[in-house]
């Protein structure tokens, strides 16, 4: 019997970013510099076959630094920490390497330029997200007010009288985060925005590789973990954009074969902390499966590198 002809519409680019790509290695390189075990606060990225791997060679993940030995070498994840967190660390003596992308540490250090100069921050971003947790912890409660929707910006009652700032999670959707930006620029035409974009390059190549094909596809397929942002925004941006279905899966086991049976051009992607292995084995299960025509074109070329933190590359 004949195979089903499908048509694989790959998103390129997609998977690890820069940031991504640096944390884990932030991780493999202290196990080799201090030994196990090395402590990662919070999952490093927010992939299980990732963090799976690093515990395999000697990460222990904790929540928090009371689970830390004093003294102990603790690498804070690339979703940044409070600045609580780093004097805690400090405290305990711990050897602490911090593995925040840069593009967070910009926001951070965005977050805390607005405080100085006595500007309310409206950070746009999702509640109880690490990365908006860490970016929270960068000033003082009442200096900063979290907002998630449009519907939020059109209500959010600033302090009387303060000057104001707006700062956005990286991993959000660019649409969305547009609409919410123009709500409060025209509510507060003088509030201060980031010198730069917030939202990462690796967040918008992605997205933008994902609106490239939507559209002509049936069924978008997101690798990606059911915690991560930047994934579950790939679905999200999939379905405004046109496909018919989007579905978020960790890896070939999430798969639904008879969904997948039933379509004809398949989108597939993956979020920017889902480890390219992973899109490789549903490529190889539907080649198994199916007879398949893949096509990708990348929008864009990334090279973009980070480098690893002094502790861990200077002489000892």
């Amino acid at each position: 019997m004949a195979k089903q002809r499908k048509y694989l519409h790959l998103a390129a680019p997609r998977g690890f970013c820069a940031g991504v790509d640096r944390a884990v290695r932030i991780v493999e390189v202290a196990l080799e510099k201090f030994g196990a075990p090395v402590y990662v606060r919070h999952e490093i990225v927010h992939n299980r076959t990732v963090v799976d791997r690093l515990a395999g060679m000697g990460a222990v993940f904790v929540k928090e630094l009371d689970e830390v030995p004093e003294g102990a070498p603790v690498v804070f994840s690339a979703h940044g920490v409070a600045r609580a967190v780093v004097e805690e660390a400090d405290r305990r003596n711990m050897i602490a390497v911090d593995a925040t992308c840069p593009l967070v540490t910009k926001v951070h250090v965005e977050t805390r330029r607005h405080a100085k100069y006595r500007r309310h921050v409206l950070l746009i971003g999702h509640a109880g997200h690490p990365e908006v947790d860490g970016t929270m912890g960068q000033v003082a409660a009442d200096e900063i007010t979290l907002i998630e929707t449009a519907e939020d910006a059109r209500n959010v009652t600033p302090p009387a009288d303060a000057e104001l700032a707006f700062a956005t999670q990286t991993t959000l959707s660019v649409d969305d985060t547009a609409e919410i930006i123009s709500i409060l620029q025209f509510r507060f035409p003088e509030i201060s925005g980031p010198r730069g974009e917030d939202i990462c390059y690796a967040t918008t190549n992605r997205q933008n590789a994902v609106k490239a094909i939507a559209e002509a596809c049936d069924l978008m397929i997101v690798v990606g973990a059911e915690n991560s942002s930047n994934s579950k925004r790939l679905v999200e941006v999939a379905m405004t954009a046109g496909t018919a279905a989007g579905r978020l899966v960790a890896d070939k086991s999430g798969i639904d074969w008879d969904e997948m049976d039933a379509a004809t051009h398949i989108g597939l992607s993956a979020g920017a902390s889902a480890p390219e292995n992973l899109v490789h084995e549903i490529i190889d299960a539907m080649k198994s499966r199916y007879d398949l025509v893949l096509d990708e074109n990348a929008l864009v070329e990334e090279n973009v590198i980070f480098k690893l933190p002094p502790i861990l590359t200077r002489q000892s």
